[in-house]
């Protein structure tokens, strides 16, 4: 088993036994941050975090769930002090979502506007046809220094990109990325020091089964491809950028 591996964007609560995908986790020595579509699900994923080395919990209320649940902005201000890592938060402006797209922005603008407010948060981002809307408002509420994005699954323009690395922006990135050979072209040209990897699981595939986190060898070696470079020296760029983006954010 490879160790040494990141999946900075993953769902282990919506695996069949979250308890168990956590412990592989630990087990496989893969940092996971696993995070959270609604602020009610972030205490029981933290209580099984913190007990690892290697598994961290982020505080979210996913903007696909903005429609029904813009009410549990409130908890989830309530439990922020308690955690560094924020998400799954962002926009959604696909067809199934966009009706409730200001609401999206209202939400969007507070979590960012209280991250900026506590100084030292990391914060994993949707941004589903809407990367535009997302960089104008990290840059209107929470530019840096006052905490960093990692932009999850980016699908944004290669201009879109070039401006999300000036305001101080990472990418999460995932085989579906680097299989599309426009996104690999776009990821490419990322600096290699903002970048990190993820699965997305359990909402990406592996082998006809649900990706986990220890599956995000996969991502490496298609960076590594992408770059002609060594898979374990790969590996270790995007460990050392984790260790960066911690060091900033500390």
């Amino acid at each position: 088993m490879r160790s040494g591996l990141v999946d900075f964007h993953c769902h282990l609560d919506l695996y069949p036994d979250h308890a168990a995908a956590v412990e592989r986790c630990e087990r496989d020595g893969v940092f996971t941050l696993t995070v959270t579509t609604t602020p009610k699900a972030w205490s029981r994923n933290h209580e099984l975090a913190s007990a690892t080395r290697h598994v961290r919990a982020a505080l979210g209320l996913h903007p696909q769930l903005v429609a029904d649940r813009a009410h549990e902005i409130g908890l989830w201000e309530e439990l922020l002090p308690r955690t560094r890592y924020v998400g799954e938060v962002g926009l959604d402006a696909g067809p199934r979502f966009y009706r409730s797209f200001e609401t999206q922005k209202e939400i969007f603008a507070r979590v960012l506007t209280l991250c900026a407010a506590a100084g030292n948060k990391i914060v994993t981002t949707h941004s589903v046809r809407a990367t535009k809307a997302v960089l104008d408002m990290i840059e209107q509420y929470m530019p840096p220094p006052r905490g960093r994005v990692v932009l999850h699954w980016f699908t944004g323009t290669a201009a879109e990109a070039k401006r999300a690395v000036d305001l101080g922006c990472y990418f999460s990135v995932n085989a579906e990325m680097l299989a599309n050979e426009k996104r690999a072209a776009i990821t490419k040209a990322l600096p290699l020091d903002r970048v990190l990897t993820e699965t997305d699981g359990p909402f990406t595939q592996t082998d006809a089964r649900p990706t986990t986190p220890s599956d995000v060898w996969i991502a490496v070696e298609g960076m590594a491809r992408l770059h002609g470079t060594p898979p374990a020296d790969m590996s270790a760029t995007i460990m050392r950028n984790l260790k960066s983006l911690l060091v900033e954010q500390a």
